[in-house]
């Protein structure tokens, strides 16, 4: 168990190309940004009607948005959806729902719910182990992980929530990449009794992160409680439009599900190329953990792909997919400049 006493710290996260800049000054411009696990293929950009920006949203639309909402994610009725300004703000309002008390986070993951539940006022761990989180009174884990990929079974995970619900605990499942799969293990139909918060991201899947959109799936008590929280007006007009006409769009997901699987096969095939292993991942983004990551995120930064590297495990890499032939051969580039040097390299060590 690794106790996370310094969780409130602000936590660095990819994406961000001023950063990228700062290290890799010399570097071709634009970047190949891979740091993140956002699909690059967005949903179709529309034009916005005047009144989604001229006029506070209308609560008739937010109703619309959670029953949209719930008709894709699964969950049991509009009732159970609180929808917010993306799943960031929520973090620290589920972790509020409970009184302080010991909150235990599956990691290695996303940060920010550590962070998150130290804001909330719990003594926080990370734990290793899934069935460790049998001790806690918040226990959190996201489903497919980030950065590695791994999936917990839906039987494990309904079986945590009834052992948490007994005592009044609670089971948080961020599923922000769920929506390429695998859906069978997906919660967001079995928040009904309580004890259950499932996560949904709106900007990952579908490309539009600056959209700030996110959803909180659970029992309607708690949904209700959400929503007081975040008050009228919490998701934005613009925010509104995209998310009903994106997640009624069935047809644009299918496709666009079956595009993520053949460029991740794609990218897999690229890196095996240049003896890149891939341990796991997701469709949007691929797990590397191997002594040489630190010298391909410097290599590939240097020719202005940057990819997400962890500054507490140095041999791991998490890539995400290239939006267009351009990017994907200057990643293949890199790769093999990055390959040829370490030939090199391994000749003059042979000598």
């Amino acid at each position: 168990m690794k106790l996370l006493s310094g969780a409130i710290a602000a936590v660095d996260h990819g994406g961000s190309l001023g950063r990228a800049s700062a290290l890799f000054p010399h570097a071709p411009q634009p970047f190949v940004d891979l740091s993140t696990g956002i699909n690059p293929h967005s949903y179709p950009l529309f034009e916005l009607p005047a009144t989604a920006l001229t006029r506070l949203p209308e609560a008739a639309q937010l109703r619309e948005l959670a029953e949209i909402a719930a008709a894709a994610y699964g969950a049991p009725s509009a009732a159970h959806v609180a929808a917010a300004p993306g799943t960031q703000i929520l973090l620290p309002r589920v972790a509020s729902l409970l009184r302080p008390g010991k909150a235990l986070v599956l990691g290695p993951t996303y940060a920010e719910h550590a962070r998150a539940a130290a804001i909330a006022g719990h003594a926080v761990a990370e734990v290793g182990d899934f069935d460790e989180l049998a001790d806690a009174d918040l226990a959190v884990l996201v489903n497919p992980n980030n950065p590695d990929g791994r999936v917990i079974e839906k039987a494990r995970l309904l079986e945590l929530a009834a052992w948490l619900r007994a005592k009044d605990g609670l089971l948080v499942v961020d599923e922000a990449f769920m929506d390429a799969g695998p859906i069978e293990h997906s919660l967001a139909g079995d928040v009904v009794e309580g004890g259950i918060v499932v996560l949904r991201s709106f900007g990952k899947f579908f490309g539009l992160a600056g959209v700030r959109l996110g959803f909180a799936l659970a029992d309607q008590l708690t949904t209700e409680r959400l929503d007081a929280q975040l008050g009228p007006w919490a998701v934005a007009g613009p925010a509104l439009e995209y998310g009903i006409r994106a997640l009624s769009d069935t047809k644009w997901q299918a496709a666009m599900r079956q595009r993520l699987g053949q460029d991740a096969a794609r990218l897999d095939a690229l890196l095996g190329r240049f003896d890149v292993p891939v341990v796991r991942g997701t469709s949007l983004f691929r797990y590397l953990s191997f002594a040489e990551a630190p010298s391909l995120f410097s290599a590939l930064g240097e020719d202005g792909v940057l990819v997400r590297h962890f500054a507490e495990r140095p041999g791991v890499l998490r890539i995400g997919l290239p939006g267009s032939e351009p990017e994907w051969q200057r990643l293949e580039s890199a790769l093999a400049a990055w390959a040829a040097r370490r030939k090199d390299a391994s000749k003059e060590i042979g000598r």
